[in-house]
Order: structure tokens, then sequence, then C-alpha cells
């Protein structure tokens, strides 16, 4: 497949050399943090033509490149094809070629239904693949055409996909039909609410640590000023807390995709673009950090008893984090916090832990 045909190169921008934009690149490298953005939002009721995406990236080039080893690419515009399948296509083509060079691909616009092109790209190489979507809401909706609320039915529904785990963040009881809600929880899989996610990442983190693809709606985040998202709410992650979620995803052990989608590119707001921006830069920095850490661990066991029964916990002694589980292989124990501990030790053991 020929990149050049659908993909717009970016424009050269003047930056000084302590700034990321200075170790950019533009081919796809091994290893490599891979950028595209991209202008269809017609699965979120907007339109298909190439948008400008300058103002973000003039935002994120003059943010320090501080001591980050990993390249970073800049592939550029995705061009939009004639339907949205053809646009999902062409996605999936420019994600399999990164997927193909070990690289991880980091999609920036785009309605949130782009969620099914990074799943379809990765269940291609991946499988059992842990999925987390940050998102302020959850539909199940059937469809023929793909968009931001079938998207999660068609992606549980094809058959070939490989789905061992499902975490849905950020959810709003008031913005959502109780059905949806019901089956998910039916199946086992976890909602997390908005106000379960505020003011600190401790309680929500176990659920990035496996993550192979986290996407991220931005209509979950607080509008301000001017509308963030092509869907704005008054309620939603702030500033601050987006950004330290952003950083926990790239903290992730075996992140190989990443998504955010609905922003709305049509904001004139520089605000807008420069939060934008810094979440990319999070997500890089937490990246940067996680690759940096040893990769031979060491963990402390410590057994709690609850109702009778005997319970291990374990403390990786590099990170801190905590998992569940007494198998030897650290692989087969569920990520937890030391909350989920403490508690544990008083006699009430998490759900989540023992339903697997």
């Amino acid at each position: 497949m020929n990149f050049e045909d659908f993909i717009i190169s970016p424009r050269n921008f003047k930056t000084e050399n302590w700034q990321i934009g200075h170790q950019i690149t533009k081919d796809i490298k091994e290893d490599s943090i891979v950028l595209l953005f991209v202008s269809d939002y017609r699965g979120a009721n907007g339109d298909a033509e190439v948008q400008d995406f300058t103002n973000v990236r003039k935002e994120f080039y003059k943010l320090s490149q501080l001591d980050f080893e990993i390249p970073i690419v800049d592939l550029g515009d995705l061009v939009s094809g004639k339907s949205v399948q053809d646009s999902h296509y062409i996605l999936q083509e420019v994600l399999s070629a990164c997927h193909y060079k070990r690289a991880l691909p980091v999609i920036v616009g785009g309605s949130n239904d782009f969620a099914f092109s990074l799943f379809s790209a990765l269940n291609f190489h991946t499988k059992n693949i842990n999925y987390t979507q940050i998102s302020n809401i959850i539909s199940l909706k059937q469809g023929e055409v793909i968009n931001e609320q079938t998207f999660l039915s068609k992606m549980f529904g094809t058959k070939n996909f490989s789905i061992k785990n499902y975490h849905h963040l950020g959810y709003q009881k008031h913005l959502n039909e109780a059905d949806s809600v019901r089956l998910i929880k039916e199946v086992e899989f976890d909602i997390i609410r908005l106000a379960e996610m505020m003011n600190s990442t401790e309680k929500t983190e176990p659920f990035f640590r496996k993550a192979d693809l986290v996407t991220v709606n931005c209509d979950a985040i607080e509008s301000f000023s001017e509308p963030f998202s092509m869907n704005p709410q008054v309620n939603g992650l702030n500033r601050r807390e987006v950004c330290a979620y952003m950083k926990e995803i790239g903290l992730s052990e075996n992140l190989k995709s990443v998504g955010i989608f609905n922003y709305n590119i049509y904001s004139e707001n520089q605000l807008n673009h420069q939060l934008l921006a810094q979440m990319i830069w999070y997500l890089i920095e937490g990246i940067n950090i996680q690759r940096s850490h040893p990769k031979e661990r060491h963990y402390e066991v410590f057994y709690v008893l609850v109702d009778d029964r005997e319970y291990a916990f374990k403390r990786d002694s590099f990170s801190n984090l905590w998992y569940f589980g007494d198998d030897e292989n650290i692989e087969n124990c569920i990520p937890c916090s030391r909350k989920d501990f403490d508690e544990a030790k008083k006699g009430w053991l998490n759900a989540r832990l023992t339903k697997i």
C-alpha cells in the first residue's frame, strides 16, 4: 500500500533543540511512536473534509522533549475515504504497517467509531486483547452503518475478534440508557463511573496496566470556554485529570495502540489545541518511563484471610504496584490497587478480583 496516496505530509515547523518537534521525523521506524491525524467525523454527524491540525501541532511541537529516547514520527493527516467504511479500511492498513514494525500508533481526531479500526488492526496481530475505553457514553445500538453508537456492538459481535477484557471508564449515568449498561455488566465487563476517576488515578490505574489498546473519547472531558469535543459536556474529567490519565495510559506494560477521538477540530480556541497537545505529550512521557523500567521484577507476597479463605496479594518492589493472585507467573495475576489490599485486610474483597 502506498501511503502517499492517503496521507498528507505535515508541514515543517521551526523549533528549538530542546523542543519535541526537533526530534520528530516523518517515516515509520522500528519501535517508534507514530502520530496520525484523522479528519473523518461522519460517525459523530460531522464531515469528512481534511481539517487543519496545524494549531495542535504548533502547540505540541514546542513542548519539551526532556530525555525522551523513543523515536517520534508524525505521519501527517489521513485523507478520508468516499465512505466511512473506506476510511476505516485505509486506517487499518496504516495501523497494520505500524504493528509490523512494532511501532505504537497514536491516532488523533476522527469520530469515536475509529476505535473499531484500532481494534480490528490489532486483532490481526494480537489475540486476547485487553481494551480500555474512556468514554462518557456506553452505546450498544445495532445498525449496518458504523458510527459512534454502533461500533461497540459490532466489536463485541464480530466472531473473529478476540477480547480478553473490556474496561469502560468515565461513564455518566444521566447520559446513558440503562439497557446498554446492564448488558455490559451481564457479561462481567468493568464499568467505572466518572465520580470514581476524579481527583486521583490510583483507583482506576489497574484498568490501564495490562491494556493492549486504549481509546479516549474527548466527550468524557469537560469543556471550557469553547466546546472541546464534538458532543461537549459541562461535566467530565478536568484538564489536569485527563493529562494524568494520559500518562497512566502510556505506562501500560502491553500498550500497542492508542486513539484520541471526537476532538473538536473546528474549534478556534488556542486552549483547546494546547490541551490536546499536552495530552499527547503526557502519553509519550508515560511510554518513555515504562520502557525504561527494568525487565526483571521482584515481588513481595502478602496473604490475607477473608471469610476463612486465604488470598494472595503481590507488590512490585520497583514500581510499588499491586497484583492479586498467587500464580508464579505475574501475567496470570490481576492488577489491583493498594486500596484493594487494605480493604481485604479489613475483610472486604473486591468482587472484580474473584470473578474470573
